[in-house]
This record gives C-alpha cells, structure tokens and sequence, in this order.
C-alpha cells in the first residue's frame, strides 16, 4: 500500500487570517473555515432518529448536493426544480434557487428563482443542477451555477451581479463551490472553460485567469506554507498544481500518479497539503508546500494506494481519516508517512458521497442513503452510532454545524440535529 514516506507528526493548520467577517459567519463556505471541515462546537449530538433529536425538518424547493453554508442564524443553500428530478420533465422548465433558511425553526425565510442558461447537460449523474455549496465574506452570498455562471446576493436575496465564467457542461455536472480571497471570488470552472478564474467581488469583473484545469471537481485550497505565503492549490488529472491567490501566477506542481479525474478537496495542516482521488492504483498524497517549478522529487513525502474517488478528508491530531465512496470503508492514517492505522468497514455503510465533519472529538461520515456513522476521532477505530433518517432521497450533501446543531442535508429535506436537554 505505502510506496514512499518521510515527513513529520503533523498537527491541524487553521487559517489565521481570514477576514474577521469569515470567521464571524460560523460555517461560511464549503466545509466551514478554512475548507477543512472542522468544527470547534461541543456538545454535538451523538445518535438520532427520525423522533430523537430532530429539532425541524423543512422540505425543500427543490434538489440538490451542494452543503448549506451559515451565518447570523440563518442557513443558505441551492436547489434546482423542474428538470433532472422526475421523468417526462423539459428542461425548459428548469429552475435554479437560492433558499434561506431561519436556523433556529427551520421556516423558509427566502427563495429566489434563477432562470438558467440553456441547453445544460441532458442527464447530471447523481448530482443534479445544484451541487456547488454558497460563500458569504458575512455581507453578501455568492453562488455558483456551473454554465449558468457565478452569482452575487445580499443576505435578504436581492442579486446585484451574474458573470459567466464558461460555458462548458459534463455528464457529471459542476461541482466545486465558490472560494472567497480578500476582494476576490475564485472559481474552479474545470467543466466550463478548463480554468481558475478569478473575479472582483464588488463588480463580478474578471480579474485573472489561469488555463489547464482538467478533470477537476474539486474546490480550490489556501493555506500557507511554512514561510507564511498564501497558496491556491487545486488538483488536476495527474498534478496538484499551486498559485498565488491574488494574481493568479503558476508557483508550484507535482505529479500525483493518479490517473484519473479529482473531485476530492484537499486539506492542509502545517505547509502540508492532502490529495485524495482515483478508482485504482494510487489514490493519495501529500506534498509539503512551498516550492517552486515540478516539485514532483523534492516535496512529496509520500504516495498510497488507500484512498477516495468523491469523499474528502479531514486532519486532527497528526492524522489523516476519510471514508471510500463505494467501499463503506473508514480509514485512518499517519499524516507524516501515510501509513494505514486502521482500514475498518462499516457494518451497513453504503455509497459515501458527503465529505468527513471533525466535531466535538468525532468523525461523522453521511452515507447516501441517510445513514450517519459517528466515529471517535482518535487512531484506534471505536465507532460512536449509526444513524438513519427516514428519507427516501439520497444524501449527497456534506454535514455542516450550526449554533450547537448538526445541520444535514438531503435532496428533499434539510434537518436540524440537536442534542436534547
């Protein structure tokens, strides 16, 4: 499994500087501050049914995978109605949404139809027209909607821009979510025009585009290297590639030896950054940030064949965990060498779409079908709870924490896990 190692005991990097405002909006933008997923709330509900702690359930306007986002006790989340959702639609009648959601009853508060730009995609497999997560800098909200383009609200759903930024589709559709950068909105636009690209924030304006994203469904990374410099990384078929933030500058790639496409994000902790993708073959890596020019032979540390295709992971505590996709695996390895702890599988677990929550010492892992494994976060496997909701619609959404509540996400319902007093 392991083909090379050196590093060190790595612990959990949390991004410092970003602007007060982020940090202020609880869970602003694809798994939470930072992109990391990782939640500092405690005493986070360990079990739950469809009668045991559910605070609310709200039926929502339409599908989706993308995750809510949430600020000022509100939620924000994308839907798509119309088409892609029953037989004998037309896509004509396709219809993208942004919703608002109040965080404390659950009431939709707002639902704002966009019409989109046709012709989409006949057929999006598994995840439909919705499925990149909202941002919000805490003043304003800004979404993405593949080939129909990129998108800015105020927090009471007024839209005060749209831009396109390709105008390309795929049969597995667009998947990766907005990331903001001080005055700037980036986007990994693979699907539309194989690009990053860059906008400004108050005018939706382009402001710097970089070429060669291929086969990427995954949400762009900045952490910092060792010395302090800001990095935009993404992964492409075959390389991790880093750029700098503001102006778009090539400054570092190196080659992954995985052969196919990526849609799992990345995290980083300690100018080290985790790369997981592929069906078969090699599957995982980490590289020290940094460098500059094919770091390929001087800063990856490690290579390994355990891995996931769709799910991303989490670090905490010189640990790596994530789930397979197909496999209804848990892994568990050592950040610094990759090598394996713990490889269980999960009694019942199916397909893993959603991506791994760190929370209050624990792993949750959603599965497609509604279950939830609860998982302490530590290198010895203990699995905590299995959960189920009875939800026939699928999962696909990764789990978020809002105000001491577990915030999940079905394609038909959002529901509010508390623990009860």
């Amino acid at each position: 499994m392991l083909q090379s190692g050196a590093g060190r005991t790595l612990s959990l990097y949390l991004i410092l500087s970003l602007p007060a405002a982020v940090h202020a909006a609880g869970w602003p933008q694809f798994r939470g501050p930072g992109g990391l997923g990782v939640s500092q709330a405690e005493n986070l509900p360990i079990t739950w049914s469809e009668t045991e702690n559910v605070a609310w359930k709200t039926p929502l306007p339409g599908y989706g995978a993308s995750s809510p986002i949430a600020l000022a006790g509100r939620l924000y989340v994308t839907c798509h109605s119309g088409y892609g959702t029953e037989r004998d639609q037309v896509m004509e009648d396709l219809t993208l949404h942004v919703v608002c959601v109040d965080g404390e009853n659950g009431a939709i508060l707002w639902d704002r139809q966009i019409e989109p730009t046709l012709p989409e995609s006949p057929r999006v497999r598994d995840h439909g027209y919705a499925a990149a997560t909202p941002a919000t800098d805490g003043e304003h909200l800004y979404v993405f909607f593949g080939k129909s383009g990129v998108f800015k609200f105020d927090l009471d759903g007024r839209q005060l821009w749209r831009t396109s930024v390709g105008t390309g589709i795929h049969g597995w559709g667009s998947g990766t979510s907005p990331v903001l950068y001080e005055n700037l909105v980036i986007i990994n636009a693979s699907v539309e025009s194989e690009s990053l690209v860059a906008l400004d924030k108050e005018t939706g304006k382009e402001v710097w585009r970089a070429g060669g994203i291929r086969e990427s469904w995954n949400t762009p990374l900045i952490a910092a290297a060792e010395s302090g410099r800001r990095e935009l990384i993404v992964a492409v078929r075959g390389k991790v590639l880093a750029f700098t933030p503001d102006t778009g500058r090539a400054l570092w790639s190196c080659d992954t030896n995985i052969s196919w496409y990526i849609a799992p994000s990345m995290v980083a902790a300690d100018g080290v950054v985790y790369c997981l993708g592929g069906r078969s073959g090699v599957a995982a890596l980490a590289v020290r940030m940094g460098g500059s020019g094919d770091v390929t032979a001087t800063h990856r540390l490690w290579t390994s064949t355990s891995g996931s295709n769709v799910s991303s992971p989490v670090v905490h505590d010189g640990h790596l965990y994530w789930m397979h996709e197909q496999r209804g695996v848990a892994f568990c390895a050592i950040a610094a060498t990759g090598e394996l702890v713990y490889e269980r599988r999960l009694e019942g677990a199916r397909q893993v779409y959603a991506s791994a929550l760190l929370a209050d010492g624990r792993l949750y892992y959603v599965a497609r079908n509604g279950e939830t494994f609860v998982l302490a976060a530590r290198p010895e496997f203990q699995q905590r709870a299995r959960n189920r909701l009875a939800d026939r619609s699928t999962f696909n959404a990764s789990p978020i924490v809002h105000n001491g509540m577990l915030i999940l996400r079905s394609d038909e319902n959002l529901y509010a896990i508390k623990k009860s007093q």
